[in-house]
């Protein structure tokens, strides 16, 4: 069914669906850091390392504030510096393992609420959540590429 089969409205109530579903899913995670820094740490684990200014474009904050950022985070070991092979003048923030850990650990958290969820849908209603997987992964990619822009 291409979009413009769609019922009127359906755009608008699916999107009000997902932004409720994502809103109340962010108010569940841990508070052991900022969004920002969890964001952060996730584009990181996505795209490989980046430069601090792609990562403040990407993260939607400033460069000062995303340079702070990452001093915090290179402080708790999360993130490290590293030059750039291809331009000596380029410094790239980059996880270390205990950031890559920790992304890990949180997103399992994070599938695992949803998990128990999912547990009391009826089936019929987990039979339309696995029919919908194609388009929400694909929705998922879209998202991702108009967010996160070209990888470095």
């Amino acid at each position: 069914m291409g979009r413009q089969d769609t019922a009127p409205g359906a755009s608008a109530a699916i999107g009000a669906a997902l932004y409720g579903l994502a809103t109340r899913a962010a108010r569940r995670l841990p508070r052991d850091m900022s969004l920002t820094s969890a964001a952060t740490l996730a584009t990181l684990d996505r795209t490989g390392p980046r430069r601090i200014t792609d990562l403040a474009a990407v993260e939607g904050v400033t460069q000062p504030a995303m340079t702070n950022l990452v001093r915090v985070m290179e402080e708790s070991g999360l993130v490290e510096r590293r030059g750039d092979a291809s331009d000596k003048r380029v410094t790239l923030v980059c996880l270390t393992e205990a950031g890559a850990s920790y992304v890990r650990t949180r997103r399992q958290s994070g599938v695992h609420g949803f998990e128990r969820l999912i547990g009391e849908l009826t089936g019929d209603e987990v039979e339309a959540l696995v029919a919908a997987l194609p388009a929400l992964k694909h929705l998922a990619q879209l998202e991702s590429q108009d967010r996160e822009g070209p990888k470095q």
